[in-house]
């Protein structure tokens, strides 16, 4: 199994190697040459465990990793420290099966993926003889910055620097960034969204000056982020995990499909949903769910990618996106793998702020049904799921609830409906509780729903604040310069 470039086809790498080196050349990424068939007909499908189906997933795409190699990364990373042995239960409320992913240590999905990713970066750099100092360089829109800290701290030869929105995240996704523990982690707020974070992210991949002090130094960069085919890959196992679920409770027969409606802000969960399915997944749709800053519904419903627009900060602020960078995987895929097409369609991005596919190419896009959910209507869903079924669920998780019950009203078919739940409601109690709280949100959702405070979060007002840098978006490259003594 080698990783292409979607960018410049002569770039062929095994999996460690992509790990490594987390964006491809020119601003590229890495996907499969091809997709291996998983048959779920197997019998030992429906006995295996989490850990078990993550290996038979994983191998074939992690080709490089020999056997021993990968089931102790699996081993390290789906532990104990998940609270629910199951490590992503399927919850059924109502007509609906709930996928939680967020039992882990920071109580949302990223967890999923970033346990396991120090473990394969770290084995990565002994199967490529590396001896060079890893410095994790990611943007944040609120939990992938905490996840990546959690699993890279103290991890020996790496460092990690994140950026965050400073006006862009919830009070407690901040908190737990701006408490973790670590000599290696490095927390940083800007002045900008997520998307600035993100573009001089990729700048400073690109920057080849950067690249060659890096160097001299004895360093290289690699990312955290779903741009990196080491998050991707984890993220595909859930998805069959959630389906052998539905199976063995008889909620439906082996080989039934299914729809998932997925949250969705830079398109690397869906897109994992998406490469579930070319494994063999029976999966019908592919619901990619927005909120207020809709430009992925925009473009599934039209095939017109429109970065320039208003963009809002909302109540489900993992999502406030405008430049879905994973969004280039799935294109490469729609021009038929067309280095040349998928150039000129991101330059156009890159100057114009715009592209458009032709009409053969929207046709391509025909497993996906897009929606999104307004502020409001998030928290309707909340306090009607929870009137229903005592069942309290986070607004991310509200808006795939809400456009997947706009695609049932609008498809009328009998399908079961897999909701991926992406964090626990902690996270986000303003949602729940409305305004006027400060301070208190924790203690009111409790007392409101009697659901169980998770231990990270009572933890969290004792924990010392360690991360204190804000700047300006435009500085951004000078403060990775001073943090790396450069």
């Amino acid at each position: 199994m080698m990783y292409q470039s979607t960018r410049d086809k002569n770039e062929r790498v095994t999996a460690s190697k992509a790990i490594l080196n987390g964006l491809a050349s020119k601003g590229g990424l890495y996907i499969p040459e091809k997709f291996p068939t998983i048959l779920i007909t197997e019998e030992t499908f429906l006995q295996q465990t989490y850990q078990e189906l993550a290996y038979k997933i994983m191998q074939p795409l992690l080709a490089d990793f020999s056997e021993e190699e990968l089931k102790k990364c699996i081993s390290e990373a789906y532990n104990d420290k998940f609270t629910d042995k199951k490590i992503a239960p399927l919850n059924k409320q109502g007509a609906d099966y709930y996928l939680e992913l967020f039992h882990g240590p920071t109580l949302a999905f990223k967890d999923m993926a970033l346990s396991i990713l120090p473990y394969l970066m770290t084995t990565a750099l002994k199967k490529q003889e590396v001896d060079q100092e890893i410095v994790i360089l990611t943007a944040t829109s609120g939990d992938t910055g905490k996840a990546a800290m959690e699993g890279f701290s103290n991890v020996k030869g790496t460092k990690i620097i994140v950026f965050y929105p400073k006006d862009g995240v919830s009070d407690i996704q901040e908190k737990q960034m701006l408490t973790q523990r670590g000599d290696n982690t490095f927390v940083v707020g800007i002045d900008g969204n997520f998307d600035d974070a993100q573009t001089s992210v990729k700048q400073m991949f690109e920057d080849q000056e950067l690249e060659e002090l890096l160097n001299q130094h004895h360093m290289q960069f690699s990312s955290a982020n779903s741009i990196n085919i080491g998050r991707l890959v984890p993220q595909i196992v859930y998805y069959f995990y959630g389906y052998q679920q539905l199976v063995k409770r008889g909620e439906i027969e082996l080989g039934e499909k299914i729809n998932v409606s997925v949250p969705t802000g830079n398109f690397g969960n869906i897109l994992a949903s998406y490469y579930a399915k070319k494994m063999g997944l029976p999966i019908n749709r592919l619901i990619c769910a927005s909120n207020r800053n809709k430009v992925l519904t925009d473009f599934f419903n039209t095939g017109s990618y429109l970065k320039n627009r208003d963009f809002f900060v909302t109540n489900s602020p993992s999502m406030d996106i405008l430049v879905s960078s994973n969004l280039e995987r799935l294109l490469f895929e729609v021009v038929d793998k067309d280095n040349s097409r998928l150039n000129n369609l991101m330059y156009d991005l890159k100057q114009q702020g715009n592209y458009h596919l032709l009409e053969i190419e929207k046709n391509k896009l025909e497993d996906f049904y897009a929606g999104f959910a307004e502020e409001e209507e998030i928290e309707e869903v909340i306090q009607q799921v929870f009137m229903e079924s005592s069942y309290v669920i986070d607004p991310h998780t509200a808006v795939a609830k809400k456009v997947a019950d706009d695609y049932r009203k609008m498809e009328k078919e009998p399908l079961k409906m897999m909701i991926v739940s992406t964090a626990s409601p902690y996270k986000f109690p303003a949602c729940f509780i409305g305004p006027n709280h400060e301070g208190k949100e924790v203690a009111v959702l409790h007392e409101k729903t009697q659901l169980p405070i998770p231990k990270v979060i009572e933890e969290l007002d004792k924990l010392p604040i360690r991360h204190e840098t804000n700047i300006k978006t435009r500085d951004m490259k000078q403060t990775v310069l001073s943090l790396l003594n450069l």
